[in-house]
């Protein structure tokens, strides 16, 4: 929340004790994002690209369609440029 930006090739990873139907919100931010929902055996389950930034008291929550232990947002645009899309593998290490 109240990011003016965020470095290309960065993003922000959650990390959930268990996997489930996180739901994710724009509330006070300030650029647009996409938000990747990842299980717990690495697959991409769902991508919601370009979520809008909101300013009101009230913002759409985008939740997955599939149960997700790891949500990453990176800049809008990047899993367009990317390629990324559900049913693919992501690397998460840590």
């Amino acid at each position: 929340m109240f990011r003016d930006n965020l470095d290309q090739n960065k993003g922000m990873l959650f990390v959930f004790k268990n996997e489930g139907l996180h739901s994710f919100w724009m509330k006070n931010t300030l650029i647009p994002l996409d938000i990747i929902w990842i299980n717990e055996e690495n697959k991409i389950v769902y991508v919601k690209e370009k979520a809008p930034p909101c300013k009101q008291s009230i913002c759409p929550e985008f939740v997955s369609v599939a149960p997700a232990k790891y949500v990453l947002e990176v800049n809008a645009g990047i899993a367009e440029k990317a390629g990324i899309e559900a049913g693919d593998t992501a690397e998460i290490s840590f």
